[in-house]
């Protein structure tokens, strides 16, 4: 049978095949951070479980570092000065060293952002599954590779099994052909595409972008389309592996040389959909339709040209009210007025980095458009490469140079601005013309305002002081910034070579070294020690919610992540809607600040793409923290609704429009509904039916038993060791390569004033 290259994928990595309630996948390569692990390892502890194979794991941190200059750096204790940033920090460092885990940490010139480090490194290679807890993770699908994310609760089920729970999901198709125009770049494609599609458009699908259009862009470029492929509720975004893809990983450290490259370039060139593959769906572009854009409000598929007018939301009153209402919400957020010029829109700050754009590619496209002018007065720019490496390469290229005189600050490797989680935020009112991927409420900071864009443009409008058109910038020549390998993004170009030899003295599984035997649970490990809430009957007024695409940050902001609990974040929850931005006091008329809502178990939102966003599965605990059991929507996005029974909360799917509105309307009148899970039913207070639903048997199962996904994978402990010692006689690249890094000191890349030394 035909099939696409997701199908080939999954299929080659189900560890057992024949159970369709709880498919199992193996997991390849996990890179873990330190903002969902404390807690990852703290279940870990209670249960006496071993990490199953940390050579088969890389840490690094990212999202909570600070960006300032790191030349006196000594530890992270003394470094990061935010209490609860530090602490993250150091435990990480702390369970890295106690479980042997390779970890790059900030004197480490290897360090940066997940998303950047994997592939750089080559950890993550075609055919081949990768697991992190982020929800940019399908960044890493650029290279042909199976990356998906979860919460804190997957995180500690591939640490302890290196699997994942993963259903199949449906195969979606965008296929985009033809010549990307000057000044436009893959940041263009993806927010074109967005535009279409929405952000609920590819709900539980992987997407495969393909076309010639793709296959004339570089490796860096596809990552940026394969990244924010979540923004449109994708589980995870893939480009077929190709001759671009095998010149970008040849050298780097982690990917097979000699011998080895030969057989798994050989495995390589089979990974493709065959001609004749199925696809639930299929969007086709004309790259000639995709121009510069940005995004003007609190959603990512708000995109508009970069010459366009802010909608207006009486065009869409009569037919589409949710959406009127979105876009009233978002002009009064952002401080935006109907039909206004988006080149007419001021900005205060330009923010350059991110996940999603912080390679060297896109610091090349911003120096290009600032060489030899000047940033506005009124505006702040900052550039954070993507890491360490990419730092050190764009000195030597002199990028730095062009951009510091231009009047850009030059920063150290992190995930910086992006969002409000280390000392790099907007100030409330502040607006932002950001690389990033996301534009919600606070996502950079309380109150700040986020519009998205491509690198170059975000370069132009640092240098106007407001947005405009970066075509007006360039030419097809451009002149030359005097660097080597500077490209268009639509090249075929290599980022930079091979940063250290893939050879080393450590031994490898192949070797018989100490990671040639997974570490197997004791039979006190089969059994968790907590398990999860007991779901049977629940009887309270649903507190009512009108919104559609309620996203985790708006559920929990960012700030809150830094806590190493699972508990204390229900007095957050909804910050952003619950309190005055300014006063922190409550606003009275928000459902949550009134009786009886204050003390709901239930929540109803008729709004569809309930939990889109980050896979944070803070938005989960916050929800549990504040006394709800359950969430009804008419959908949910994939990671919140997977987050969601793994803590207890029972999230409802219904697409019965009139079963919504009458449970709204219960709500709306105080009235109590009750939630029948062993039944499947949703009645009112005197037990009338208003709706069955439907429950997919292993979730119901482990909801109304309180069990935990650990446990019930360690039983099939025996099926995991045999398809490791399969996957290692197939796939024998894929296994020790982590323990064949060499030290930070030998290579030269460690800062001499560390004295926190994590040397192997």
């Amino acid at each position: 049978m035909p099939l696409t290259l997701y199908d080939k994928i999954y299929q080659e990595h189900l560890v057992n095949p024949d159970d369709k309630a709880a498919p199992l996948l193996y997991v390849d390569s996990h890179l873990i951070f330190e903002v969902p692990t404390a807690q990852a390892f703290d279940g870990l502890k209670k249960n006496k479980r071993p990490v199953r194979r940390t050579d088969l794991t890389l840490a690094t941190v990212d999202h909570n570092v600070p960006t300032d200059d790191r030349s006196q750096y000594r530890d992270a204790a003394s470094f990061v000065q935010e209490p609860q940033a530090r602490t993250q920090i150091t435990l990480l460092e702390q369970n890295v060293k106690e479980n042997n885990i390779r970890y790059f940490g900030m004197p480490d010139r290897r360090q940066g952002i997940v998303h950047v480090v994997g592939p750089e490194q080559g950890l993550t290679l075609p055919g081949s599954t990768l697991f992190c807890g982020d929800s940019h993770t399908p960044t890493h699908g650029a290279v042909g590779a199976l990356a998906v994310s979860g919460g804190t609760s997957d995180i500690e089920h591939v640490l302890a099994t290196q699997t994942v729970l993963q259903k199949k999901y449906k195969n979606f198709r965008v296929r985009v052909e033809g010549e990307l125009g000057l000044g436009v770049y893959s940041k263009d494609i993806i927010l074109h595409l967005l535009g279409k599609i929405g952000t609920a458009g590819a709900t539980g699908c992987v997407i495969e972008f393909c076309g010639s259009t793709i296959r004339n862009l570089s490796m860096e470029a596809r990552m940026v389309l394969c990244n924010m492929s979540i923004e449109g509720g994708a589980r995870s975004g893939l480009v077929a592996p190709d001759e671009v893809t095998f010149e970008y990983l040849k050298g780097r450290p982690l990917v097979p040389s000699g011998a080895d490259w030969d057989k798994a370039l050989a495995y390589w060139k089979t990974l493709y959909s065959d001609e004749d593959a199925h696809w639930d769906y299929s969007v086709d572009i004309n790259a000639a339709d995709i121009v510069p854009s940005i995004t003007w409000g609190t959603s990512p598929d708000d995109v508009i040209p970069v010459n366009g007018r802010i909608p207006d939301p009486a065009e869409y009153e009569e037919k589409e009210p949710f959406k009127a209402a979105a876009i009233r919400r978002s002009l009064k957020y952002m401080d935006l007025k109907a039909n206004m010029l988006a080149t007419d829109i001021k900005i205060d700050r330009v923010f350059i980095g991110s996940c999603t754009n912080s390679r060297i590619e896109d610091l090349r496209a911003a120096a290009r458009v600032a060489k030899g002018r000047k940033v506005a007065d009124s505006v702040y720019a900052m550039v954070v490469p993507g890491s360490g490496l990419v730092k050190q390469q764009a000195e030597n290229e002199g990028l730095d140079v062009i951009l510091k005189a231009a009047g850009f600050d030059w920063r150290e490797a992190g995930c910086s601005m992006c969002l409000a989680m280390n000392p790099d935020v907007l100030a409330p009112g502040e607006r932002c013309a950001s690389t990033t991927n996301r534009n919600f409420e606070g996502r950079q900071g309380p109150g700040g305002r986020t519009h998205l864009l491509s690198p170059a443009m975000a370069a132009a409008a640092a240098i106007k002081g407001h947005f405009t058109d970066v075509r007006d910038f360039l030419t097809s020549q451009n002149g030359s910034l005097g660097v080597t390998q500077l490209t268009l993004e639509g090249e075929k170009v290599r980022s930079y070579g091979p940063i250290e030899a893939a050879t080393s003295t450590q031994p490898s599984v192949s070797d018989g070294g100490d990671d040639a035997i997974p570490k197997r649970p004791s039979e006190q490990a089969l059994h968790s020690v907590e398990g999860i809430p007991k779901f049977d009957l629940v009887r309270s007024v649903p507190a009512p919610f009108d919104m559609q695409n309620i996203n985790t940050d708006l559920v929990i902001p960012g700030e809150y992540l830094k806590t190493t609990k699972r508990t204390g974040l229900g007095p957050h929850l909804f910050q952003e809607l619950r309190y005055n931005s300014t006063t922190h006091e409550e606003v009275p008329e928000f459902v949550l600040n009134r009786d009886p809502y204050r003390k709901s178990k239930i929540l109803i939102c008729t709004g569809e793409n309930f939990g889109c966003g980050s896979s944070r599965e803070h938005a989960v605990w916050a929800l549990v923290d504040f006394g709800f059991r359950c969430v009804i929507a008419p959908s949910f996005a994939s990671i919140f609704f997977n987050n969601s029974g793994k803590n207890g909360l029972l999230a409802i799917p219904l697409d019965d429009a009139q079963a919504l509105q009458k449970i709204h309307a219960e709500g709306l009148a105080g009235r109590e509904v009750e939630v029948d899970l062993p039944n499947q039913e949703i009645r009112d207070a005197n037990g009338k039916l208003i709706a069955t639903f439907n429950m997919d048997p292993y979730t119901k199962h482990c909801l109304v038993n309180g069990l935990d996904d650990i446990s019930n994978t360690l039983l099939s402990e025996e099926k995991i060791y045999e398809f490791e010692v399969k996957q290692k006689s197939k796939f024998p690249w894929l296994f020790g390569r982590i323990r064949k890094l060499q030290s930070p000191r030998r290579l030269g890349l460690y800062l001499p004033t560390a004295q926190d030394i994590f040397d192997w």
